[in-house]
């Protein structure tokens, strides 16, 4: 379960990696129209840091990344990098689980990049909650 999409040499189309993503679809759907309208971002599916990573969907707004959304067998994955205290005004916000991702990132500058798996509702709106600290940066 949660296995990425990892044949390089095959490029998926959108439909492709959110059928993938099996009872996760609508809710990888969901969060790539919702990055796309409400923060502006133009999407890229890529292959972007290796092999183990798979294919995303890169959300950018001008050059800068905003985050990349990877398709899972059940689910996806964001990746998403914040700063400290863009982490720390969203903390009280989320969920336990979340909470812990959050206290788990791996650091970089001042803050961190995490790896956050919407397998459901709850995890939506929590990387909901992350993305709108990103995209008002």
């Amino acid at each position: 379960m949660y296995e990425r999409m990892l044949d390089k040499q095959n490029k998926p189309a959108f439909d492709d990696m959110a059928a993938y993503c099996g009872k996760g679809m609508e809710l990888f759907i969901r969060i790539n129209e919702w990055l796309s309208d409400t923060c502006g971002t133009v999407q890229e599916i890529t292959f972007p840091y290796g092999n183990k990573y798979g294919w995303a969907v890169a959300h950018r707004k001008k050059k800068k990344l905003i985050c990349n959304v990877f398709a899972e067998n059940g689910a996806f994955t964001v990746m998403i990098r914040l700063s400290n205290a863009q982490f720390h005004l969203v903390y009280d916000q989320v969920e336990k689980e979340t909470q812990e991702c959050i206290d788990n990132k791996y650091p970089c500058g001042d803050g961190g990049w995490i790896h956050y798996r919407v397998a459901g509702e709850a995890h939506f709106c929590d990387i909901q909650k992350l993305l709108e600290m990103k995209c008002l940066s």
